[in-house]
């Protein structure tokens, strides 16, 4: 949808525009915890994925404006969290930090220090997926272009 909002918004793109959409989700049991709307929801995925293992999903479109070429994947990474104390949430929601992530944490930053381990794609957890969006782009036909720049000399 982020795509295809993309390129309706953005019809001089021009014929050869390539879109990328992502969008990421933390989902412990069967509960989907995406951005925390508040403090108390913070706390709440704080708590909910403390102790746990939970998986990180993310849906990623990529979509070429001629011909209209789309694939839309979806790559899932489970990250084993640390557990946590009151006063541990409390201090990282005091960063601010965690209200404009997924489940209420960064990997990539102050909350990576909750990780344990992670199974699959570390870059997943960030929001995008990047081994999986250079195969689609490969799918696409596109290559690198410092490769192509290498190949001309």
């Amino acid at each position: 949808m982020k795509a295809l909002a993309a390129a309706d918004k953005n019809p001089a793109l021009g014929v050869a525009a390539l879109i990328i959409g992502a969008d990421t989700v933390v989902v412990v049991d069967d509960d989907v915890l995406g951005k925390p709307a508040s403090r108390d929801d913070a706390k709440r995925m704080l708590r909910s994925v403390s102790g746990r293992v939970h998986e990180v999903h993310t849906g990623l479109a990529l979509m070429q404006t001629s011909g209209m070429q789309q694939r839309v994947v979806e790559e899932i990474t489970r990250v084993h969290f640390a557990h946590l104390n009151d006063q541990e949430i409390e201090d990282y929601i005091a960063t601010r930090e965690p209200f404009d992530k997924a489940g209420a944490y960064a990997i990539q930053g102050i909350g990576g220090r909750f990780v344990n381990r992670v199974e699959g794609c570390y870059f997943n957890v960030m929001g995008l997926p990047l081994a999986r969006l250079w195969s689609l782009l490969r799918d696409f036909g596109l290559e690198n272009s410092a490769e192509n720049q290498n190949n001309t000399k």
